[in-house]
This record gives structure tokens, sequence and C-alpha cells, in this order.
């Protein structure tokens, strides 16, 4: 048997529908690819059918069923050590991957020996382009968000040539794994959010570099952004921001982007309440969540309280992987 070149590296989360979407379109980029691959799905504690949905899905070669809900980060650090490639493709249960993706990732980090990640640009459903690659969080591109210059200087996805960047959000990023295990793969102390961003500085202090890649393209359906409880999803998001300025940032930076981070919304919060389509009450809570960041219950405890209802009578979160029939 050859070799694998790419480890195709799935989480999911109780998102069947998405998962298999996401599978179909795997299973028709792996016809096209002049080498080996191979597909792992881990299963993040769904209870929705997911673990057989992947069981039976024809393109899946390994599937990791855990029986409690862990963090994004310590999930994709397990995928990038199970793996066998020699690059991993880290991909969310809501991203699809349109033809040719992969090869083009694949391309990008073949090309450069000292680019250890490589980003796809991210499509809405509707076609829209979204954000994927950014500069590195810090007090002055804090000060860009709150003078509203983010898209300008902040934001790095843009043009049609492979280029070096900061980060780029992990729903469809490519790693070489040996840089990966360099570092010491994600930062667990990250649940979910700034768990990519750590990442890609790490290997940048370490000499590696990122590139965004706008010839991979995948849909990003990002079923979170719907969520109708979103509290829990702010509290984390502005937790892992702080721990990612207090962990790389002197302590008067990581204040300095709460108080910006927390200007920039309150305007925001003041424009909802005239601009149609907006929620004030969803902003304000960027407000006080941002200058809180150790308050309020974030989505680690959600799924702790989760695990506590569904998680066997011998409790944990040791995961169990089974070969797909």
């Amino acid at each position: 048997m050859p070799p694998i070149e790419i480890s195709f590296c799935i989480v999911n989360t109780s998102q069947r529908e998405l998962l298999l979407r996401g599978l179909d379109a795997i299973a028709r980029e792996r016809a096209t690819l002049p080498f080996a691959t191979e597909v792992l799905v881990l299963d993040n504690g769904s209870r929705d059918g997911s673990v057989q949905a992947a069981r039976g899905h024809e393109t899946v070669d390994e599937l990791i069923a855990l029986p409690c809900r862990r963090g994004k980060a310590r999930n994709d650090s397990e995928l990038l050590q199970r793996a066998s490639g020699v690059y991993a493709l880290l991909l969310n249960e809501d991203a699809e991957l349109l033809a040719g993706a992969a090869l083009a990732l694949h391309a990008a980090l073949c090309a450069r020996d000292d680019a250890a990640c490589a980003g796809a640009r991210l499509l809405a459903p509707d076609g829209t382009e979204r954000p994927s690659a950014w500069r590195f969080p810090s007090a002055m591109s804090a000060l860009a968000g709150a003078l509203f210059l983010h898209p300008w200087l902040t934001v790095q996805s843009g043009g049609e040539g492979v280029r070096t960047v900061d980060w780029c959000q992990s729903s469809a990023l490519l790693v070489r794994r040996a840089a990966a295990a360099q570092v010491g793969y994600l930062d667990a102390d990250f649940f979910v959010y700034s768990d990519e961003v750590d990442f890609a500085r790490r290997l940048r202090d370490a000499g590696w570099r990122s590139v965004y890649v706008p010839g991979a393209v995948a849909i990003h359906h990002e079923q979170l952004s719907t969520d109708s409880v979103p509290e829990r999803r702010i509290v984390e998001l502005v937790r892992s921001r702080d721990r990612y300025m207090r962990k790389h940032h002197s302590p008067a930076a990581a204040l300095a982007v709460r108080w910006l981070s927390a200007w920039s919304y309150a305007l925001r919060a003041l424009a909802a309440l005239v601009v149609p389509g907006h929620s004030s009450r969803r902003y304000w809570r960027h407000v006080t969540a941002t200058l809180r960041p150790g308050q309020g219950e974030g989505l680690r405890e959600a799924a702790d309280a989760y695990n506590a209802g569904h998680a066997p009578a011998a409790g944990g979160d040791v995961g169990s992987a089974a070969r797909s029939a």
C-alpha cells in the first residue's frame, strides 16, 4: 500500500446531515487525487445518528466515537496524532470542499518548505466570500476594529494569489503534521475559538508560516452562527480571545484589547437600535462579556452539562475507535 499523503480529518458534533454532505464532497475529491489518502472522523459525543452515518459511509476509513464532548483543540490534536498522512486536512463538519480544493492546498505546502498551514477560501452557501485569514490579535488590531478599519488592516484573505498570512481559519486547513508535532499540536486550554490562532502563532515563533490559498474553495455552512442560544458562544469567544492575549502579550495589551473591543461592540449595539436586522441586545452581550471574560457560562460548561446527562455510568471522556464497515 502506498504511503498516505493527505489525511482528511473531520470533527463532528451533532450535525449528521452536514457531516454526510461533507463526506460526500470528500469522496468526490479523493477520486481525483494522484496520491493515497485516508479519512478519519471524530464524533464528539453526538446522539443524532452521526456515528452510525459515518460508520456506514464508504469513504470513512476510521471512526473515533467519543462517549462525551470535548473541546475542539483537543479533538483536532487527537486527529493530527492518529493520522498517517504527511499532511492532515482539518475540516469542520460544516465545511464542504469544492472540486480541486485539497490538491490546491497540497500544492501550496509542497511549494513552500517553511509553510506549516494552508487555509482555503471560505464561501457562504449563497456564494458570498467570507474572511478566512487575519493578522494576529494585538492591541493594534483591536484599535483597527474600534475604528472600523479591520476589513483593510486586519483581514488578510483576498486576492487571487497564494499569500503569506498570520493565521487561517481551521474550518478547512491543511497542516504539515511534522510541524504540528514540533510545537506540541493545539493547546487544549482553548476549548474552542482562538485555538487555531494560538497554533499558528506558536508555529510562527518556531519558524513556520501560514499561507492563504484562494484557489482552494470550501463552502462554510456555519451552523454555529445560527445558534438560537448565542450567549454561551459569545462567552467562549471572549474567554478564548482573552486567554490568547494573556498568553502571548503583556497584561496591559490584554486590557487594551478588552476595552477597545468593548467600545467597538458598544457602537454596534447603538447602531443596531436603528438598523433593521441587527440585535442590539446581542452586541451588548459582547460588551459585557468582553469587559468580564472570567464570568458567564460558555461552551465548556455547556459540554460539561451535556456530558453529565449523557455519559456512561463509568464517566470520563476517553474516545473509542473503530474501523468503518
